[in-house]
């Protein structure tokens, strides 16, 4: 619903992007009087919070230990990473590194069975693995009562993982990364990612080969070689442990030593050897790609972290095509408009990096003309260096951006996460401040020198067209399958390891979910304020939120609600888009606008020392948007773009064909099928239909203010009363209409033929007779055993037992209007009608003769009480849970008082639920895949079957 400020600020550059000193004025954007600059905070403040303190110790066997104490919640991230990436692997076994962050998850000598089960039960968080080129990381936040057995688990597959490596084991996993590789593959653009680092680094290079490698060294590798693959990577020598939380280093330390300390040291992981290499001469390929708009790519290999260039670079990349005020996104989509869509970013590895350049050309725009005039753009750059302006606000993007990502121990980002990196690849974890102090002191200068240094240097160019996708390296061999059409045989059938550490830690008495207080009150105007204090970092998070979202498209006018947002962010009556984004990077704030089905969401994230100011912001983008004609044409033609990359992408087909069939053509839930909107209609919208639409929704009396800070109620309803409390509403507001009731389609199958897809995306989907307003929470706490998470029945089916997916998950969608139950499965394609067979009898089972366990109510009902705290550790997720509950008519405190009603609930109570609102027979089913490959698959399943084509990419793309 919410996208984090730390993540949108990472994220697109959505908003206005802006001007450079010696680019041309935009003449659509001379309207607006120059607006005084608004006050902002020194970047020397805004890093001053930016601060870990932590104590590091090294245990005899050599495992490095970093601990970091912070007391907000009774939660301990246990981040451990170990120095073995797929850079580290040899030729003939690409892929390693990678499957063994799977082979890790599924159980070890003393801990057998899914890791995932008794991580579940502590009620642990934010848990998962990853592998990069140069890493593999695991990670989960537990209840501080919850460590020990935490400590157990990570030590277990660390050192007593090989007993509970089966043949079984191996080939469940190697099929479910085959799966991994074809739902990446599957996606538009999804084989750039190959090219790239085949094309910038030459064969032999540990950079060459991608992470998740080649499927033919996977099926080569035999139990042996994949044991001595362990035995020489996994040792504690080779690791970082981190733990970030409710704990000292005092309390970790004979922790640590108990859990970890008899594991013994193993061979060293030695660095590999890594020059940054340099082409010989500029490389130009082609490729083509089931894609809507043709892609223009420049990159070059440069240093990585090791390196001080790396730091000059990434502000180079934020001045030329990273902030919303670069110069590409000036010139390119704006200025000329000769592109939909522009980047660029410095993506720095341990020991090498790339400087990446990417463009989407603007439909109907010669792609060669528009790649010429990128190159003039480059080469001006490299000629006049970022100017001061544009360091600085790089800076204060990068520091506001790491600041909010500060809030969480742990997780994918967070404080475990920063100390890790630093430590594991420059012995320093500290350098997450180091590299900051470093950005603070980057000059035009200096800046410009890197760029002229790398990027000066032979080019590799590749283009992305639209048509039939080139041949490459599918995955060809399937998981192995014994005769008679069976699954094979799970790995658990082989028995348990026998385990030599006894019993796994008992967990203590956790500490039930102290939910914020939540305050309410109204500005002068009557638009109400909620209200939530967060201190734990400097920041304000700010959602108003409008009843409009997408049912409140006018009908015949699909994707006004998506154009006016999108116009929005692109100049008031006081500041054109080059100011507005300009102003924003200067304060550190991005202005974002989105929507869910029944409200339109615009607002703000932040340092909170530029509240004030941010404020006014966001109050001229709410309440003046010029809609100035010049941009509606353009940001029109960004959204047909946009559209027709929709069309191109598997869950753009599938989210486009559902809601029809689920809600019926006459409830406006049914406008969800126009995505970001019809062609039609929106390539014939006006600036007075978006002027129209923003009278008539957003308007203060239909909007609501959701805010988490740092800093007291009375000063945030000050800053906005300022901003909006003189705001009235004028003219007649819009009205959505739900008086008929929704009507599902009887059960069918709709198949989308999409040529050459390795997978098939499944959805099954069924309206359910329940009411979005009523208390559900019976049927969701049901759902986690059925589809809700990595354990349920849905998933363990077709990812851990069958390894025909690579993740599968059924969902509780609950709407105000209409409550219905989604299942999504992307599954190879040659098993697309066995998987659908399979899910159908997953379900019926559940509903019938094998409902919720009591092993599986007992892990539920644990893991949802215990996991509550690490669930609203952030202040995103509270505001989140905030705008939900009002939403849906829960009162303040619903958070506050769930625990109670989980522990009252009952294994027949939850098993009713399920079975009163769904029903096995009631499923319509839409696939996206192969029709020639998946079409005689559904003969069998005793649904009608209606066949139709996706639309073709090129026809929609209309580049020369």
């Amino acid at each position: 619903m919410f996208r984090s400020f730390a993540y949108a600020l990472a994220a697109s550059t959505a908003l206005a992007s802006g001007s450079v000193a010696w680019a041309a004025p935009l003449s659509a954007q001379t309207a607006p009087a120059p607006t005084a600059q608004l006050p902002a905070a020194p970047l020397a403040e805004l890093i001053r919070p930016v601060d870990i303190p932590h104590e590091k110790f090294t245990l005899p066997n050599g495992l490095t230990v970093i601990v970091h104490t912070d007391r907000k919640a009774p939660i301990v991230a246990v981040s451990t990473w170990y120095d073995v990436g797929s850079k580290h692997e040899p030729k003939g076994k690409t892929g390693f590194a990678h499957l063994f962050e799977h082979l890790m998850f599924n159980g070890s000598e003393n801990a057998p069975g899914d890791f995932f089960a008794p991580l579940r039960e502590v009620g642990a968080t934010d848990f998962n693995g990853t592998t990069s080129f140069d890493r593999t990381n695991y990670f989960e936040t537990v209840p501080r009562a919850a460590l020990d057995r935490a400590l157990f688990l990570e030590s277990d597959r660390m050192g007593y993982l090989l007993g509970a490596i089966t043949q079984g084991v191996l080939d469940e996993q190697r099929g479910v990364v085959q799966n991994e590789k074809r739902q990446g593959d599957n996606q538009p653009y999804g084989l750039v990612k190959y090219k790239m680092t085949e094309g910038l680094f030459p064969a032999g290079s540990p950079y060459h080969h991608s992470v998740i490698g080649s499927m033919a060294d996977l099926d080569a590798a035999s139990l042996e070689d994949v044991k001595t693959w362990f035995r020489s990577h996994y040792g504690p020598n080779n690791a970082v442990l981190v733990l970030a939380g409710d704990i000292t280093a005092a309390e970790a330390r004979p922790l640590v030593q108990k859990y970890f300390g008899s594991i013994p040291k193993g061979p060293d992981s030695p660095r590999p050897n890594i020059t940054v290499p340099t082409l010989s001469a500029p490389k130009v390929e082609t490729m083509r790609d089931r894609v809507a708009t043709t892609r223009v790519m420049r990159m070059w290999a440069v240093p990585g972290m090791d390196s001080a260039d790396a730091t000059a670079l990434d502000v180079a990349a934020g001045a030329l095509g990273g902030l919303g005020s670069s110069r590409l996104d000036n010139v390119l989509v704006r200025q000329e408009k000769l592109a939909v869509s522009v980047s660029a970013s410095n993506q720095t590895l341990a020991q090498a990096g790339m400087f990446v350049i990417s463009m989407d050309v603007r439909p109907g725009v010669d792609a060669k003309l528009a790649a010429q005039r990128l190159d003039q753009v480059v080469a001006d750059f490299l000629r006049t260096g970022p100017t001061a302006e544009e360091v600085q606000r790089v800076a204060t993007v990068t520091v506001s951006g790491t600041v909010a990502g500060l809030e969480a121990v742990g997780g994918f980002g967070g404080k475990a996460v920063a100390l890790a990196e630093g430590e594991l690849y420059l012995r320093d974890p500290d350098y997450y401040k180091k590299q900051l102090q470093r950005l603070a002191a980057t000059t035009p200068a200096s800046a410009k020198a890197a760029a002229t240094k790398w990027l000066s240097r032979p080019v590799y160019a590749l283009t992305v067209e639209p048509g039939a996708r080139d041949a490459y390296e599918e995955t060809q061999a399937a998981p192995k399958v014994p005769a008679g059409n069976a699954a094979p045989t799970p790995a658990s059938a082989e028995g348990p390891a026998k385990g030599t550490r006894g019993a796994m830690p008992a967990v203590g008495q956790v500490q039930d979910l102290s939910f914020p207080a939540i305050q309410r009150s109204r500005l002068s105007n009557g638009i109400e304020l909620v209200y939530a204090q967060r201190t734990a970092v400097p920041v304000t998070q700010i959602a108003i939120s409008f009843d409009a979202g997408a049912a409140a498209d006018p009908a015949g006018k699909l994707g006004t609600q998506a154009l006016t947002l999108a116009v929005m962010d692109e100049g008031t009556t006081t500041r054109n888009s080059v100011a507005l984004a300009e102003e924003q990077e200067r304060l550190g704030t991005r202005i974002f606008s989105s929507s869910s089905p029944d409200l339109t969401y615009i607002g703000l994230g932040g340092p909170s020392a530029n509240l004030a100011s941010s404020v006014t912001l966001l109050a001229d983008v709410v309440r003046n948007p010029a809609f100035a004609p010049a941009e509606v044409d353009r940001l029109k033609a960004t959204q047909l773009a946009r559209i027709a990359q929709e069309m191109t992408s598997p869950g753009g087909l599938a989210s486009r064909a559902m809601p029809p069939l689920l809600y019926g053509k006459d409830s406006p839930y049914a406008k969800l099928a126009a995505g970001s909107g019809d062609p039609a209609a929106v390539q014939a919208l006006t600036r007075d239909d978006l002027a129209a639409f923003h009278r008539a929704w957003l308007r203060p009396d239909k909007a609501k203010v959701f805010v988490t800070s740092d800093r007291p109620l009375a000063e945030v309803q000050a800053a906005l009363e300022k901003g909006f409390g003189d705001w009235r509403a004028s003219g007649q507001a819009g009205v959505k209409n739900f008086a008929s009731a929704p009507v599902q389609a009887t059960p069918r199958i709709l198949l989308i033929d999409r040529p050459d897809s390795p997978q098939s995306l499944i959805y099954g989907a069924q309206l359910t007779a329940e009411k979005g307003t009523d208390d559900l929470l019976a049927l969701n706490t049901a759902n986690d055993a059925l589809g809700g998470n990595f354990l349920s029945r849905i998933n363990m089916d077709l990812r851990e037992e069958k390894h025909w997916s690579y993740g599968a998950h059924g969902s509780v969608n609950q709407l105000p209007n209409a409550v219905s139950y989604v299942i999504s499965a992307p599954v190879q394609a040659d098993r697309t009608g066995d998987s659908i067979a399979a899910l159908q009898k997953d379900v019926r089972e559940f509903l019938t003769t094998n409902g919720m366990t009591q092993q599986e109510f007992d892990r539920t009902i644990t893991g949802e009480t215990r996991e509550l705290t690490g669930r609203f550790e952030t202040s995103d997720a509270v505001l989140n849970a905030m705008i939900s509950n009002d939403l849906l008519k829960r009162p303040d405190d619903y958070y506050a008082t769930i625990t109670d009603k989980y522990r009252g609930f009952t294994l027949p109570q939850l098993n009713a639920a399920a079975r009163k609102a769904l029903r096995p027979d009631r499923f319509v089913y839409v696939v996206v895949g192969d029709a020639k490959v998946v079409r005689p698959q559904l003969d069998s399943l005793g649904l009608p079957v209606e066949v139709v084509a996706a639309q073709p990419a090129a026809s929609a793309q209309g580049s020369k």
